[in-house]
Parts: structure tokens; C-alpha cells; sequence
């Protein structure tokens, strides 16, 4: 699998806040956490509940891939979003692969300087 192109189409799918792609790089029995959700999620159906629920609530954002490095079972992505109307987020992706379905996404985000 080419991870860096893998990660470039799924972060598109972010960017297009596209529910139904996203949910097609996720196992169905993924976990998901991120900084929004403290316990995490569990399976497809929460994460496209959260999924849907997040991209109402929230501006424009243009996820860029910035790089990518294979770990044993997936990869590790650093990017860059920047939010529609200001500001700039710098997050750190880890993705362990089911065959070609992430089974478990953690993601880390800090703001950057403006």
C-alpha cells in the first residue's frame, strides 16, 4: 500500500466532509479518538453519528498532508488545516490497518501561531 497517497485521499475526504467516503477507510469495528472524544469511539455507526454532528457544527477546513512514515500494522501522518474565516491547526494521525480499513485512529491537534 502507498500510505502516502492512502493518507492524501482519506485527508481529502476530510477536507470534502464526506461522511460516507470516511466511512469507507474505517473497519466496522474501528476506534476512534480524537480531542473531542474523551472516551473515544467505538464502530462505524458513532463515528459517522460524530462525523455528521462535527461537520455542521464546524467551518470550511482544508486538511493538507505535510508527511507520512509506516509503523508496524499502519503509519504515522503529520498535517496541516487550515479553518475557513482563520486559523491553523497542526495534527498528528496514528492508524492501524485492517487490511486496507483503519481499525484504530488516533489523532492529536494543536493550534498553530497566527
Amino acid at each position: 500500500m502507498d500510505i502516502a497517497d492512502y493518507n492524501a485521499r482519506w485527508l481529502n475526504a476530510w477536507t470534502d466532509k464526506d461522511v460516507d467516503a470516511l466511512c469507507g477507510f474505517y473497519a466496522d469495528d474501528c476506534v476512534y479518538r480524537d480531542p473531542q472524544t474523551a472516551g473515544g469511539l467505538s464502530g462505524q455507526a458513532a463515528l459517522r453519528t460524530y462525523l455528521t454532528g462535527l461537520f455542521a457544527a464546524t467551518p470550511a477546513m482544508t486538511y493538507t498532508p505535510d508527511e507520512t512514515w509506516p509503523i508496524p500494522g499502519g503509519f504515522c501522518g503529520r498535517w496541516y488545516c487550515e479553518i475557513e474565516g482563520g486559523g491553523r491547526l497542526r495534527g498528528f494521525d496514528l492508524v492501524i490497518l485492517d487490511g486496507e480499513r483503519i481499525a484504530l485512529n488516533e489523532v492529536y491537534v494543536h493550534q498553530m501561531p497566527a
